[in-house]
């Protein structure tokens, strides 16, 4: 299998290195090849794809519902960014995606404080949208 091309739409750097994709489901697919896993941080169950996808219960503009197993499907995403394409979908692609990658960047090494202006700068301006979302990163914990 194969990562991300760096340059492709979406894609964001972690810390590491390691490349994964941020995207609004609501949007047309990027060009370019599939994922081979997805995280999709709804409000209601999404559509079936035809790549490996984890429904994480989410409602727009809130944060998701079962916490410890949000930080669980991210280790997964994170393990996986080795070798595979990976992605985190929401509906537009900026909050809960957003917010989802700033705590991805802490899980590979970003400090805390530092990892929504690492997705801001570096994947979309506008991610991580409401209060709540910026202090669920600013208080995530890798350990």
């Amino acid at each position: 299998m194969s990562t991300w091309d760096a340059d492709a739409e979406g894609v964001l750097r972690l810390p590491s290195g390691r490349l994964v994709r941020g995207r609004g489901l609501r949007h047309p697919l990027p060009a370019g090849p599939e994922p081979h896993f997805a995280l999709h941080l709804r409000g209601r169950r999404p559509p079936e794809f035809a790549w490996e996808t984890r429904w994480v219960r989410w409602p727009d503009f809130w944060l998701p519902l079962d916490r410890p197993g949000f930080v669980a499907d991210l280790r997964e995403l994170l393990r996986r960014a080795d070798t595979e394409r990976v992605e985190v979908a929401c509906g537009g692609g900026n909050g809960r995606t957003g917010t989802a990658l700033a705590c991805l960047a802490v899980l590979d090494g970003a400090a805390p404080g530092d990892a929504v202006a690492h997705v801001r700068a570096h994947y979309r301006k506008h991610a991580v949208e409401t209060p709540w979302q910026r202090r669920l990163v600013k208080g995530f914990r890798a350990g």
